[in-house]
């Protein structure tokens, strides 16, 4: 093993052969995805809602897709996934933990947005509504916090819906612009 050594956590040999073109080849990726996420950012619509990043507002666009195929709400909230599971018979109805069926890349983005509009948009319905459970050194458990921000992140993504589709302004939801 000459031409080999082991990193010291014992990961897979290194080529010494390869090992130095390897930072060279870094240094060109990290020049790619630096000028990919600046022609993503771009393409972001200008006067973002506080908190909503450039790439966010990207992503979740480009994850829906066009906002006019959705015709209501409940469409909109079934797509991300962020809708609770139903057990239904008679007189009997019981609702489970959230169904995941959407699109992940889309519920997680919005999942992130929602802790950030915790934090730069405190006048948010959804958030004014959750207070006492996100609020930071609130007596409230892990599980109880993180539904709370699967809830608000439902209700995000409804009035990311009715803002792109023209059927309210942010303004009218409590959301301050940059």
């Amino acid at each position: 093993m000459e031409a080999a050594y082991f990193c010291r956590a014992g990961c897979a040999p290194v080529d010494e052969r390869v090992a130095p073109k390897q930072p060279t080849i870094l240094l060109g990726l990290q020049e790619k995805i630096a000028a990919l996420t600046i022609q993503l950012q771009s393409a972001a619509a200008p006067n973002q809602p506080c908190g909503l990043g450039l790439m966010t507002s990207v992503i979740i666009d480009r994850e829906i897709g066009d906002w006019n195929r959705f015709n209501n709400r409940r469409q909109i909230a079934s797509y991300t996934g962020l809708c609770p599971g139903e057990y239904s018979s008679g007189k009997t109805r019981l609702q489970s933990c959230v169904t995941k069926h959407g699109n992940p890349r889309l519920r997680a983005a919005l999942v992130e947005l929602s802790w950030r509009l915790v934090r730069f948009q405190p006048n948010y319905k959804p958030i004014v509504k959750w207070r006492q459970i996100l609020a930071k050194g609130a007596l409230a458990t892990g599980a109880a916090r993180k539904k709370a921000i699967v809830a608000v992140a439902r209700q995000l993504a409804v009035d990311l819906w009715r803002i792109k589709t023209g059927r309210l302004r942010a303004e009218e939801l409590g959301l301050i612009n940059q």
